[in-house]
Order: C-alpha cells, then sequence, then structure tokens
C-alpha cells in the first residue's frame, strides 16, 4: 500500500482461490505427479507481506475463495471405490495435505495472530469434502488459540464483505460440479458417513488423475478447444485417447446409468442442454447475476482459473481472481498467463457508505503477486 493512501483505508480485503494445494510432491518415496500447488514460499511471503509494514494496524480480511486444499488429487491413500468419498477418508487427505504444506498453514496461523485479522473460507468443488463436521473441526483446530478468527460454514456459498461486493467460487455455475452443501452427506446404518460427490468430482478422479499421470499439463491449459486441435496434430494418440475416455465416461455416468434408468426422453435433454451451460460466457452469466441482484457492484469467482478483469458499462465490474496453479493459455490474447499468482484487493475507504456513494468508498482491483522471497532459483516443473 503506498504510504499516502494509509490513513484513507479502513479495510482491507484480499480473495484469493483455486490453490489446489495437494499431498506434497512426494509421497512414499515416489513423486506425486498430481501435485499442482508450488508456490509455498511465495504464498507465505503474501500472507506476511499483509499482517505486517503498513498493514500491520489495518483490518484484513482474507477470503480463500475454494479449492485452497485439493482432496480430489491426493494418491496413494488407502481408501478405494466408494471408500474414497468417506468421512474417514477425507480426514486421511486432509492429514496429508496439512503435512505437506506445514509452512503455509504455519503462515496462516502467524496471519491470524494479529488482532485484527481473519479468514473466511469458501468451499469450493475440489475441497468440498469439508462439508463434513469433523473436517472443519480437524483443520481449524490448527491454528489453535486464534481458530475463532477463522470461519468455515457450509452456508456459506455467496459472501458479502462489504455492501456491493459479492464472492462465490464460482462451480455453482456449471452442472457438473454444483453440489448442495447442506445436504451432501449421507449415513449408513452403522453410523458411517459419506459425501455425495457431484459428477465432475468422479470425472477428476476417475479420468483425469489417470491421464495427468501421462501428461501433466492435461487439466493446465486453456482454452480447452484450442488444446484439443493442437494435441490431435502433436500428440495425436495420447489425445484420441483422452478424447475417447471422456466421450465414455460421459454417456455411461451422465445418460446410461442416470438418465436412461430414471428419466424420460424429454428430462433427458433438458438436462443435456444444463450440461452445456458450463461452454457459457462468463459474460453472459455475470449479467445474469446482476440482473438477479441489483444491490451489487462488483461479483468476484474463481473456479475456471483464468484471471479476468471487466468493467461493464454500466459501472458493474466482474473479476476472475485465477488461480496459483501453473497454467499453459495457447490463446495469443493471454500470451503472459500461466505464471502469475492473481489475487483480488479490496480497499474500504469508508465504512458506511450508500451505494450512490459506492465509486468514492470502495476500489477493487486484480492484483498479481510477485514475491518477495530473494532465493536466486525456483523450482522447475
Amino acid at each position: 500500500m503506498k504510504s499516502h493512501q494509509k490513513n484513507n483505508v479502513q479495510k482491507v480485503v484480499l480473495v484469493i482461490s483455486d490453490l489446489h494445494l495437494g499431498a506434497g510432491k512426494m509421497i512414499k518415496g515416489k513423486r506425486n505427479l498430481l501435485e499442482d500447488f508450488h508456490y509455498d514460499n511465495e504464498l507465505i511471503d503474501f500472507l506476511n507481506y499483509y499482517s505486517s509494514g503498513d498493514y500491520r494496524d489495518i483490518e484484513v480480511e482474507l477470503i480463500i475463495n475454494g479449492d485452497f486444499l485439493d482432496f480430489l488429487s491426493v494418491p496413494y491413500v488407502e481408501f478405494y471405490d466408494d471408500e474414497f468419498w468417506s468421512e474417514k477418508a477425507a480426514l486421511a487427505k486432509l492429514k496429508m495435505i496439512m503435512d505437506a504444506h506445514k509452512g503455509v498453514l504455519d503462515a496462516l496461523k502467524r496471519f491470524l495472530g494479529h488482532e485484527n485479522k481473519k479468514i473466511i473460507y469458501i468451499i469450493g468443488n475440489h475441497d468440498a469434502e469439508f462439508v463434513f463436521e469433523s473436517m472443519k473441526v480437524e483443520f481449524i483446530a490448527y491454528f489453535g488459540e486464534y481458530s475463532s478468527r477463522i470461519i468455515m460454514s457450509n452456508a456459506i456459498s455467496n459472501y458479502v464483505p462489504t455492501k456491493g461486493v459479492n464472492i462465490l467460487h464460482g462451480h455453482q455455475y456449471e452442472r457438473a460440479h454444483d453440489f448442495d452443501q447442506e445436504n451432501a452427506i449421507i449415513e449408513t446404518l452403522n453410523g458411517e458417513k459419506y459425501f455425495i460427490p457431484p459428477w465432475g468430482s468422479y470425472y477428476v478422479t476417475n479420468v483425469i488423475n489417470k491421464y495427468k499421470q501421462e501428461r501433466h499439463h492435461i487439466n493446465a491449459v486453456r482454452p480447452i478447444k484450442h488444446f484439443m486441435i493442437h494435441g490431435l496434430i502433436f500428440d495425436t494418440f495420447f489425445t484420441l485417447r483422452f478424447m475417447l475416455s471422456n466421450f465414455y465416461y460421459f454417456i455411461m455416468v451422465r445418460f446410461w446409468h442416470f438418465y436412461m434408468a430414471r428419466k424420460s426422453l424429454k428430462q433427458l435433454f433438458q438436462d443435456a442442454y444444463r450440461e452445456l451451460e458450463l461452454f457459457q460466457d462468463y459474460e453472459t452469466l455475470t449479467r445474469q447475476f446482476f440482473e438477479s441482484t441489483p444491490e451489487s457492484r462488483v461479483l468476484i469467482v474463481g473456479h475456471t482459473h483464468n484471471p479476468t478483469f471487466r468493467l461493464f458499462n454500466d459501472g458493474t465490474i466482474f473479476i476472475n481472481t485465477g488461480t496459483w496453479t501453473r497454467m499453459v493459455n495457447l490463446d495469443l490474447g493471454q500470451w503472459n498467463y500461466g505464471n502469475v499468482l492473481t489475487y483480488a484487493k479490496v480497499l474500504v475507504k469508508k465504512k458506511d457508505y450508500t451505494m450512490e456513494e459506492f465509486d468514492e468508498a470502495v476500489e477493487v482491483d486484480l492484483k498479481y503477486w510477485m514475491g518477495i522471497n530473494n532465493l536466486p532459483y525456483s523450482e522447475y516443473h
């Protein structure tokens, strides 16, 4: 923060999403090819920076907007098939991730150690097993005496940190990844609890993870249609296998087992149309959100890993905070996208303001963290 702005700011809101902390780069002496997060030092610096110096005495609210931990990409866990979605398996995966990224958790604890700092954790689709209360308790317990300053709840999906600003993860836009956080758990007769995942989670664990161990970039290339075209030209047989596997999985999971057995042909086409909503332009979805939420001026999402700042003619703002994983973009219009650690920053200059005063009271930006670590090297992936 520039020193001349310091006295004008009442509150700082930081929004990060889709960091995808996994089980670490090594598991049982083997390289973990499913680990996507390699910026522990940068994240630690980020948390230290926003709790010291000019930010030491300012209220800072960190919003972790989903997919901070990635329970879908934990290999070698001793649970298979449907047991992978059990409460016991979820707790085992949580422990593996927390052990692998202890430095980050310690930095979060130091951040919370400042009296005017707090964290709001919004559950996404890759960390959806946080719907288990035992998972929340286990995670929050790590922060000890500061645990009251981190808030996690199944009821938090559309969070408003200040009037006119709405934050949601974004998986709600896609039928494949949407799930009901309040009704996503079933309990067996012997008291064991299981998470009911959306079909997109099955797709990640059964298709993406399999092919990712052959080509690590499989889920890191955007746009997808360009990835398919380039793959067919330069990596033909692998791409054909991947496409056929996608087609087979989609037909078997979405149509044969679910639709053909339970629904009419009319319902089949209606739901197929909803599946295709994930290919809609986010601008269309954003306009629909602002029309249904007229009291909002800013919408901040994550999920798609595509960092975006868009200012509309009516003054409303759409931000996608992107990801802290390595991405490859084949769109020449975004040639530098893929190696930036992006986050949203909201400066609240006046706490009690009307919506007519919003533009003067609230400043919203999409930033990227360049890091302050002085190591002369970084890890190659």
